[in-house]
């Protein structure tokens, strides 16, 4: 949440400055419920719109494609090499549908070593993970540790109250490279730069949650889960009702300390944010250890990753007792496009690197993604794939490239999962505030992308003769507010929806 004052005074900068663009979502769906135009005309008025002067040192990349004709209906900087920000999900959801499968499960596997000795199991439990990003409240109702409190069930029904070794996490299913390259070190701290692990809990965050007390006093933080795998250092200071609320944090680099800072107002009944954690797989056990012996399952040993554990110690072949299964594939590539989220996007890079070559590492996944995207028609050395969720400035890709992706999965088996995916505009994701009330809104269905000088729009839409069309927007190399390029990009969705076509 921003200051308020500084909030108003940002948006009376833009309306003074840039009038004809923010007062275009006014305009937008001015023009009559239906728009007749031949190619000429439809070139010359999406030129009037992406030749908008703001933006004249700027670089857009647009291509617009009939899905039933096959003709393009609009190209502009087709073949130049663009940043595409999480336009990138396309092309990981895409690839993975495509090798995995909609109905692709992740599985997370439990075994023991050593004999029951009554309700004692006299040797270790060992968890081993091949990268679930779900295992979190994203499908148990914000119920973070309801999975890790069903699995103690399950070991209690196998009459198993004590454990005598430890609890191990063996996470070799992926490499211990838990960031993206050429990733912005400023961005560790927060949850969209969340490192990546085989054993994974919690979009590898711990949400943080504030709230004020006395104008004056220290704010109250409470986190969930609440572990002290965790320290938090809280510095927010609660402030009166007429002020706002502006809250970061910043862990301290190599460590697990998180420092909170700022003020909550009094009108603000919770802020929560999320910080990032290190040792994915530690983290995973400290906090299973303590649900397992909170629900009555008590743990002599430690919990230890199997990399640091002394394998000599292990005496029986381990047995496997229990296989955990994530929600189908379509399910988790929804939360990547709906949401732009960027940690289960880069857990299924490296899913799709262990599948394919067995190990997960972004290398592997984007060479099997790049084997992938040759059979769509696109030529895996014409463009530059380092990460999964796009979120890396070294991501290189064309608006025809992405347009050639878009439009082989319009006739793949797997179009239904991929399309159920990505955000409706005016109705949920991130385009749920734009495009409302508008002849795009519940039409237009679009992956968003946005990191620093990069805004981005590509999906499908239908005009109103309901001709499917696939849409590239890219836009590189702004220094405007980004809602200038957003109604811009908008107005071309709506002026699209209500194109009927000369014959």
């Amino acid at each position: 949440m921003q200051n308020t004052t500084k909030s108003n005074f940002r948006l009376l900068f833009i309306v003074l400055i840039f009038p004809c663009v923010i007062f275009a979502q006014e305009k937008k769906d001015s023009v009559p419920a239906f728009w007749y135009a031949d190619s000429r005309e439809i070139t010359a008025r999406l030129d009037e719109l992406f030749n908008d002067p703001s933006l004249n040192n700027a670089l857009w990349g647009v291509a617009v494609k009939s899905l039933s004709k096959g003709d393009y209906l609009y190209q502009k900087n087709v073949n130049s090499l663009m940043m595409p920000a999480s336009n990138l999900k396309i092309i990981t959801t895409a690839a993975a549908l495509e090798i995995l499968g909609s109905s692709y499960r992740i599985k997370t596997e439990f075994y023991t070593t050593g004999k029951l000795d009554g309700s004692i199991l006299q040797g270790d439990l060992i968890v081993k993970g091949y990268g679930d990003p779900a295992i979190s409240g994203r499908f148990t109702d914000d119920k973070v540790l309801k999975y890790f409190e069903d699995w103690a069930d399950t070991i209690t029904a196998m009459g198993i109250d004590e454990i005598a070794g430890n609890l191990i996490g063996v996470d070799d299913a992926f490499d211990e490279s838990g960031l993206g390259e050429g990733w912005s070190w400023d961005y560790e701290s927060y949850w969209f730069a969340a490192p990546t692990g085989a054993l994974s809990l919690n979009d590898n965050c711990i949400d943080i949650n504030v709230r004020p007390t006395r104008p004056g006093s220290a704010a109250y933080i409470s986190t969930n889960p609440n572990s002290d795998y965790v320290t938090i250092i809280n510095k927010v200071v609660t402030v009166d009702q007429d002020s706002g609320t502006s809250i970061d944090i910043n862990r301290l680099r190599g460590t697990n300390v998180i420092i909170v800072t700022g003020v909550i107002s009094t009108a603000d009944e919770l802020y929560k944010t999320y910080g990032t954690i290190t040792n994915p797989t530690q983290y995973f056990l400290v906090v299973l250890k303590s649900v397992l012996e909170s629900k009555g399952i008590k743990i002599r040993g430690l919990p230890i990753d199997y990399d640091d554990y002394d394998k000599t110690l292990i005496k029986d072949i381990p047995k496997l007792v229990y296989t955990h299964y994530s929600a189908p594939l379509a399910d988790i590539i929804r939360v990547i496009n709906k949401n732009s989220q960027n940690f289960f996007a880069e857990q299924l890079l490296k899913i799709i690197g262990y599948e394919v070559f067995g190990l997960g590492t972004a290398f592997n996944g984007v060479k099997a993604v790049k084997n992938t995207l040759k059979t769509m028609g696109v030529e895996p050395g014409e463009f530059q794939m380092v990460d999964g969720s796009g979120l890396s400035r070294l991501n290189l890709v064309t608006p025809m490239q992405l347009l050639t992706v878009l439009s082989y999965m319009s006739t793949s088996k797997n179009y239904t999962a991929f399309y159920a995916s990505l955000p409706v505009a005016g109705l949920d994701g991130t385009l749920s505030g734009r495009m409302r009330k508008t002849s795009a809104q519940g039409n237009v269905r679009g992956k968003t992308g946005f990191i620093g000088a990069v805004r981005s729009l590509s999906g499908y839409l239908k005009t109103a003769d309901k001709e499917p069309l696939a849409f590239v927007f890219i836009l590189n190399n702004y220094i405007t507010p980004r809602i200038l390029a957003d109604n811009i990009q908008d107005s071309v969705c709506i002026r699209l929806s209500k194109l009927k076509r000369k014959k």
